[in-house]
């Protein structure tokens, strides 16, 4: 596993309360980052989160908000920001899916899916950019899905597709626009990861992602060493090519 030193930096993982937010936020708290445990319903999950983060000598604070309201990211960040200071690292993880057919989906639940992709992507690294800006460094990991740079489409779950689509062009517009700040912007963007609600018949390499494989690959973008790369997305797929299917 990479194991860069966190210590001194400030990390927010949005829905950090349970899944792979939780995991990516506890795998930087040990390695001595302060970390931001947010949630938008799951108090109590996110209160022993940052009990188990505390376990590492680190500083977290759990922090409520709804990411696809601008007034409310504004307050999430004002919290962290007088709790624990500048957010150096923000994992944009929050992301509702759809499971069905796209015309059984309630449209609803469309309005769902993309703003908890998209709006809050974009909500959150816009709020998180002016602290950044002002040391001229920070890290920005918006979590995708494979293939959908690709243009990966599917009748069932289609508003996941294009949600996931506009996260991995965010990313790269964002890079382009961050390139004189000294802040990298990058994604990684899984297929089936072990605490997913469903699962394919065939998996690459026999087994979904794991919590570590996805660690793994955030981890590199906060590597000190990797400050030259942004832009990237690093597909968590075990190899997965949706055209073999």
């Amino acid at each position: 596993m990479i194991e860069p030193d966190l210590s001194g930096q400030t990390a927010l993982v949005t829905g950090s309360a349970k899944g792979i937010g939780r995991e990516l936020l506890l795998s930087m708290a040990e390695l001595g980052a302060d970390v931001a445990v947010h949630y938008r319903s799951s108090d109590e999950a996110a209160t022993e989160v940052a009990e188990r983060a505390r376990d590492h000598d680190i500083s977290a604070t759990v922090v409520q908000a709804d990411v696809t309201d601008p007034d409310a990211v504004d307050d999430l960040f004002d919290e962290i920001e007088a709790e624990l200071g500048t957010v150096d690292i923000l994992v944009n993880n929050v992301g509702a899916f759809a499971p069905q057919h796209w015309e059984e989906i309630p449209h609803e639940t469309w309005e769902t899916v993309i703003e908890t992709n998209v709006y809050g992507t974009y909500l959150c690294s816009k709020r998180a950019l002016p602290g950044m800006r002002s040391q001229e460094d920070g890290r920005i990991v918006n979590v995708g899905y494979a293939s959908s740079d690709k243009g990966l489409v599917s009748p069932k779950n289609f508003p996941y597709f294009l949600a996931k689509a506009g996260v991995l062009q965010f990313t790269r517009m964002l890079a382009a626009d961050t390139q004189d700040d000294g802040i990298t912007v990058n994604a990684i963007s899984p297929y089936t990861v072990e605490n997913s609600d469903e699962f394919p018949d065939e998996l690459p390499r026999g087994r979904p992602a794991s919590f570590e494989d996805m660690s793994q690959a955030m981890l590199f973008f906060l590597e000190e060493g990797s400050d030259y790369i942004s832009g990237q997305n690093v597909e968590v797929s075990g190899g997965w090519l949706p055209e073999e299917v």
